[in-house]
């Protein structure tokens, strides 16, 4: 029997596989709005056969967008299509999750399809950016951040609780924490992109501290019978940045404060990283973090085949396998690796003439 096709447990939730599309972003928002591209996008990977669907970065406050495309869940207005979503998702026996995110100084970028370049000025539809210090992502960039003081961090983590509460009234069964890719909780995280001298800075124990603030603020809106993940770099791949010593320390506080799953991404605080890509790089993440900090683990990152995916499973090295641009080349992921594995498994009955052979 495969392993990626058996059921998981979380919480309230049974995931029928273990397949999770993960969070990718779309560009295709106005003004945080989803629109039928997301609703299309989204749905038909449900119909695929994945049991978890996770939606892209949708920001907390409008500067926390990546870019002026992005998904947003700042106003009460963005639930309503955001429901047809979550309804359609579960309709087709899978699960909606949603990341909710601020993307700090890493804010204020074009699509990737405009050069995914910074936008500094009001008519190209930028914004200021925040940032923990203020240090650009990268030394051309015109304006710097601006160091958040504790009005605005005490904003942010306000914003985390007040889209928390609309996710739930949306309809998702998943919230997972963007913690990673260098984005604002990152830049926390990280001695390279955070040089406070406050509570926010220096030691591990005040650079994680926003992290916690901003979970607990998070659990007082999530309902306690709903899975709850975070997304962390495992290591930032650059001297002297974040490392995994320090992920699985989190890690292990993270599971005592409620959180069912650590999703084991890498990399993304500082441009000079030297990431050794390959097939299964970050799966050793998932894998040590799983093991040492006892937490439940998801595994991310250039996992292309059924067999592949299902030795992660297999082997214990993580309980869940989140793709991303695998999904976006195969949208019926979760059918082609049932077919793959000889999983027996249910097919929208739309689809079901396709399993008869030619």
């Amino acid at each position: 029997m495969s392993q990626l096709f058996s059921l998981l447990q979380l919480k309230s939730i049974i995931l029928k596989n273990r397949i999770v599309v993960s969070p990718m972003c779309q560009y295709s928002a106005k003004d945080g709005f989803a629109n039928n591209w997301h609703l299309v996008h989204l749905g038909a990977r449900a119909i695929g056969g994945a049991g978890l669907i996770i939606q892209e970065a949708t920001a907390v406050s409008p500067e926390g967008r990546i870019s002026p495309g992005d998904l947003g869940i700042w106003s009460d207005e963005h639930i309503e299509m955001y429901r047809e979503i979550t309804e359609f998702i579960l309709q087709e026996n899978a699960f909606p999750g949603i990341q909710l995110a601020h993307a700090g100084r890493k804010a204020s970028t074009s699509a990737p399809w405009q050069g995914h370049r910074k936008i500094t000025t009001k008519e190209d539809d930028g914004w200021q950016t925040v940032a923990p210090s203020s240090i650009p992502y990268r030394d051309e960039d015109a304006e710097p951040p601006v160091e958040l003081n504790a009005e605005g961090i005490a904003k942010v983590t306000a914003d985390f609780k007040s889209a928390a509460r609309r996710a739930k009234e949306a309809g998702y069964k998943v919230l997972e924490i963007h913690a990673a890719h260098g984005y604002l909780i990152h830049q926390f995280l990280s001695p390279l992109c955070n040089k406070r001298t406050d509570s926010y800075g220096g030691s591990f124990e005040n650079r994680i501290r926003l992290l916690l603030e901003i979970l607990e603020a998070v659990q007082e809106e999530w309902p306690n019978d709903l899975p709850l993940f975070v997304r962390i770099s495992g290591t930032d791949w650059a001297e002297g940045g974040w490392n995994l010593d320090e992920s699985v320390k989190l890690s292990a506080i993270l599971k005592e404060k409620g959180v069912d799953i650590i999703d084991c991404s890498s990399g993304g605080a500082v441009h000079w990283q030297q990431i050794p890509v390959e097939p299964n790089y970050q799966v050793p993440i998932a894998e040590r973090i799983k093991k040492e900090a006892g937490i439940c683990t998801g595994a991310v990152g250039l996992i292309t085949e059924a067999a592949q995916a299902e030795e992660i499973i297999a082997g214990g090295k993580a309980d869940l396998v989140f793709f991303a641009r695998e999904s976006l080349r195969d949208p019926n992921l979760g059918l082609t690796f049932a077919h793959d594995l000889k999983a027996d498994v249910t097919w929208p009955k739309q689809y079901e003439r396709a399993q008869l052979e030619d």
